[in-house]
């Protein structure tokens, strides 16, 4: 009688069975779930059937005239618009910290534009971050607040888009890092952070705070800039600050007054900033120069003040950082306010003042300014390295800026003109050191 001895490697296989097929299905599960994230909202897109409009009473010139104001607000030509090139014809890269984005050209061309898009594509892109055949599309669109678009707001605005004339200009393809550029590594992303909304007014709120808090959380996508982002660039709509992506900029909080909070009282001030580039306590330099020249000092005063009211509102029922969010701050030594204050008198005073007081319509004031005093210092360190003007605006046509000083301060000249206006004249923030102003000038993070 013989005896038959398995082989102990195929016993091992036949043993691997389960696990394998465990693995299998947890995968098939995991892809299943990857695309029900994915798909989520999708059942509202077609909802007015293919190619139909949102049901509007509007005249086609009304609809277009209202678009066209729609697309100042969410400075749709801002991103949309390569230097030199014709508006809204995309073109424009747009770095990130996973390679630069191209964006995409927003005219009737039907080649390389939306000449071919129907209504509904165009919602489907705004609510679903998906291009018309069905491409999910990176969230330097910020879809995660578009999604909040009304319907007739999107169509509205898709009516002025194919109002403007073709231009034919293919966008450029993305030039991303591995494994950015893979449309599976995005659905990964998008159901891990994203889903649809649909907006709806809060119940017990004014319509000018509800009409506030739809453009920020909108079409006016100021989260985009102005909420931190976690390392795979997502952002929530709590717009408490963050370095704005791609580039040196710090975004400020719009919740904390001690940042670019509106505070009670003064919300006409900050109006002011928006309307015309500049205001009692400061101008908008850098990105947010751009933001106001192409956006926002085309607003209705009444959607500014709407704004105004919602931000002020979040801002009071947010928890403050104070003006430095350090806690106890350090007296700056001597020697370095000393330091300070004589380059101060020989290359800023003139300007703004030997008191820091400033000069009305020309200069801000940097006592009790919180752009000097906030606790991230790095917008201020960029301004006197490399200077900085407001934006040319129809109420404020030829504003006066502020020229570089970088080539002509060393590091430890600039640390100790900003350390001495962050601490004279009532002012209270942390000292600046050599190496801040040296990772500001390379463009690094502090």
């Amino acid at each position: 009688m013989s005896v038959q001895v398995e082989n102990p490697a195929s016993a091992s296989v036949r043993g691997r069975w389960p696990l394998l097929a465990l693995v299998v299905l947890a995968l098939v599960l995991v892809g299943l779930l990857l695309v029900w994230l994915n798909l989520r909202g999708e059942q509202g897109v077609h909802a007015y059937g293919h190619g139909g409009w949102s049901g509007s009473t509007e005249t086609q010139a009304a609809l277009v005239e209202r678009g066209a104001y729609l697309a100042r607000v969410g400075n749709c030509a801002g991103c949309h618009t390569a230097a030199g090139g014709a508006e809204y014809a995309g073109g424009r890269g747009l770095p990130t910290a996973f390679g630069t984005l191209y964006t995409s050209n927003l005219t009737s061309d039907k080649e390389t534009g939306l000449g071919l898009w129907s209504a509904q594509d165009f919602w489907r892109a705004l609510h679903n971050g998906r291009s018309r055949g069905g491409r999910l599309l990176y969230p330097a669109f910020p879809y995660d607040s578009y999604t909040r678009v009304t319907r007739a707001d999107s169509d509205a605005l898709f009516a002025y888009l194919q109002s403007l004339p073709a231009v034919r200009a293919q966008t450029p393809l993305h030039a991303l890092d591995f494994p950015y550029g893979w449309q599976g590594s995005l659905a990964v992303w998008r159901a891990l952070f994203f889903s649809p909304k649909d907006w709806q007014d809060q119940p017990g709120k004014a319509p000018a705070w509800n009409r506030g808090a739809y453009l920020a959380q909108g079409l006016g996508h100021c989260a985009a800039c102005h909420a931190p982002r976690n390392g795979l660039g997502a952002s929530g709509q709590a717009m408490s600050g963050g370095f704005v992506a791609g580039q040196s900029w710090y975004a400020p909080s719009l919740l904390d007054p001690g940042e670019a909070g509106v505070r009670a009282g003064q919300e006409s001030a900050w109006v002011q900033l928006l309307q015309t580039g500049s205001g009692p306590s400061g101008s908008a330099l850098g990105p947010m120069a751009e933001v106001v020249a192409r956006s926002t000092q085309h607003w209705q005063p009444k959607d500014l003040q709407a704004l105004a009211s919602y931000l002020q509102e979040q801002g009071a029922a947010a928890p403050s950082a104070g003006t430095d969010g350090h806690g106890a701050i350090k007296a700056v030594q001597p020697g370095q306010m000393a330091l300070g204050r004589a380059v101060y008198e020989r290359q800023c005073a003139v300007c703004h003042g030997a008191q820091g007081q400033g000069t009305p319509g020309a200069f801000p004031a940097l006592a009790g300014n919180a752009s000097v005093t906030m606790a991230e210092p790095r917008n201020l360190l960029l301004v006197l390295l490399d200077g900085g003007y407001p934006p040319s605006t129809r109420q404020q046509p030829q504003p006066h800026g502020m020229p570089p000083f970088g080539h002509v301060l060393s590091d430890a000249q600039v640390a100790a003109v900003a350390s001495y206006v962050r601490n004279a004249w009532g002012n209270k923030a942390a000292e600046i050191g050599t190496m801040e102003v040296y990772r500001a000038r390379e463009g690094r993070g502090f």
